[in-house]
């Protein structure tokens, strides 16, 4: 490039009222601000298939066991009677709750939402 490569660059590191620095924090706030939230932005992602799961309980035995199960073969699991269920969308653990009948099929009733990092 030829010519001047030198550029006038805003000194951040001024912290006083009213300068650059705190100028553009006040600019993202008010644009955080004036972002809000609805269905209507995620339209987009309505149509994105999701797999959900409602985990009873879980079980560890050898391949060996594995094989020598049957019809009618009880499989213990890790939890209770009663005790809530694990929900997961996409193999990620969204939310805990309970089963429940719904005419002749099995459901599940959300009792808890998991938030993220908290499993």
């Amino acid at each position: 490039m030829a010519g001047n490569d030198e550029v006038d660059l805003p000194d951040l590191g001024h912290d006083g009222p009213g300068s650059t620095s705190d100028a553009l924090l006040k600019a993202d706030a008010a644009t955080d601000a004036e972002i809000k939230r609805g269905s209507q932005d995620l339209e987009a992602v309505f149509d994105v298939p999701v797999t959900v799961s409602a985990v009873l309980g879980k079980s560890g035995m050898e391949v060996s066991e594995l094989l020598k199960l049957g019809k009618g073969t009880i499989v213990e699991l890790d939890r209770k009677v009663g005790e809530a269920i694990d929900i997961y969308v996409n193999n990620r653990l969204v939310a805990r709750g309970e089963v429940v009948l719904v005419e002749d099929r099995l459901g599940v009733t959300m009792t808890e939402i998991i938030k993220t990092g908290q499993s």
